[in-house]
């Protein structure tokens, strides 16, 4: 097995010391394995599109505006 080093805030590893009965090393295997799952499906789900990364980028910018737009008009009610 291989060896990771990590940088961590100081208030993070604060309270990770808290928490001495969490073994972190298991925990950032975990993450880090659901993280490269994620892209792998997000890969395999992608593969054959003809949507550009700008499209893709201009059609994030319209939702995150609608869904902004969305949550200021149910929250002011």
């Amino acid at each position: 097995m291989v060896n990771l080093t990590l940088s961590i805030p100081d208030d993070l590893k604060k309270e990770m010391d808290d928490l001495p009965e969490i073994n972190w090393s298991e925990v950032a295997r975990g993450a880090i394995k659901k993280r490269i799952d994620i892209f792998k499906r997000l890969r395999e789900f992608t593969k054959d599109s003809e949507i550009t990364e700008e499209d893709a980028i201009k059609f994030g910018r319209l939702i995150n505006k609608s869904l902004a737009k969305r949550w200021n008009d149910e929250t002011s009610r």
